[in-house]
């Protein structure tokens, strides 16, 4: 039994040294069981295994909803109580602070496109209007150079601009009614919605009626003759019926820019107030035409809904 048990520790042994070669004796050399358990020896295998063993460190959280309260029995405690309207009056809060930025947002960029439209409405009315004033004036010195006044040319001249401002107003409710709202109804409708930016795709029609007001002032002015004098009167007249347009559509009745006292003139808050009915689309479009807007709604029974609109427009302006 002694024998078997001291074979049994001297194998062990030898296995150990085998894998420990820095304190085990050589392979050849027998250790006994009391070598290895001796204190030096467990001493340096501790230190090992501690080396071995690197510490680690866990923190855990836990997570538990309490309520804050204490028995009401026991000593007269208080509840602390959180309702559930605390919680609905915060994001109620957020909602409007949302609703309150968004509108800001968008009364800065209406400020924003008014200022761009009423910058680019003066600079070419004043542009324009001095051109027109300055062509006039050299058109009809230049007539005079040979000493006789050719009064029917001026005549003519004057004549046909105010024919071609009136014809423009015609021009425009047909226009308007037969191409605007049938086959250019995809550019048209960009008017009818709410504009986003300082223009639209409907300002085309402005400068498709610009080039041959251009073509007809460039050819009156640089020929003599009656009909010259005629074009250059024509010209002149859709040059005159586009600002005012400008002036009394873009900015009276859509206010895409302040027109100062254009908005107290009588006749001019009648011709808002009718293009106004116009986009409501209560009389089934009409009026199509601008300055004779009026017109076309008394001849369609919608003179009591102007007036309305008229004194609608009127306490707008009012508590603007």
């Amino acid at each position: 039994m002694a024998a078997s048990f001291a074979g049994a520790a001297t194998t062990t042994s030898n296995t150990v040294v085998k894998h420990i070669p820095f304190f085990g004796p050589k392979p050849t050399s027998l250790v006994t069981p009391s070598l290895l358990l001796s204190p030096s020896v467990l001493k340096f295998h501790r230190i090992l295994t501690l080396k071995r063993k690197k510490p680690k460190l866990a923190i855990c959280f836990v997570l538990e909803d309490k309520t804050l309260s204490s028995n009401s029995g026991g000593g007269g405690g208080t509840q602390l109580e959180f309702p559930d309207s605390i919680g609905e009056e915060s994001a109620d809060q957020i909602s409007a602070a949302a609703a309150a930025a968004r509108v800001a947002e968008k009364l800065a960029r209406k400020k924003s496109e008014r200022s761009t439209y009423l910058i680019a409405a003066v600079m070419s009315s004043l542009g324009i209007t001095s051109m027109a004033i300055v062509a006039v004036y050299y058109r009809f010195a230049w007539q005079m150079e040979g000493g006789e006044i050719p009064y029917a040319e001026m005549f003519g001249t004057f004549l046909l601009s105010v024919g071609a401002a009136v014809g423009m107003e015609m021009w425009a409710r047909w226009a308007h009614e037969a191409l605007w709202h049938a086959s250019l109804w995809h550019m048209h409708e960009s008017h009818h919605k709410p504009r986003e930016g300082a223009f639209e795709l409907n300002d085309v029609f402005a400068i498709t009626n610009a080039v041959p007001a251009i073509a007809l002032l460039y050819y009156g002015f640089y020929t003599k003759g009656l009909i010259p004098g005629l074009c250059f009167g024509a010209g002149l007249g859709i040059t005159v019926f586009g600002m005012a347009y400008m002036f009394v559509h873009d900015g009276l009745v859509h206010r895409r820019f302040p027109v100062g006292p254009i908005a107290n003139v009588p006749y001019f808050r009648r011709v808002a107030a009718a293009h106004q009915l116009h986009h409501s689309e209560k009389f089934n479009g009409v009026p199509y035409g601008l300055f004779l807007g009026p017109k076309e709604l008394e001849e369609v029974g919608g003179l009591e809904e102007l007036d309305r609109e008229v004194s609608r427009r009127i306490k707008l302006s009012k508590n603007l």
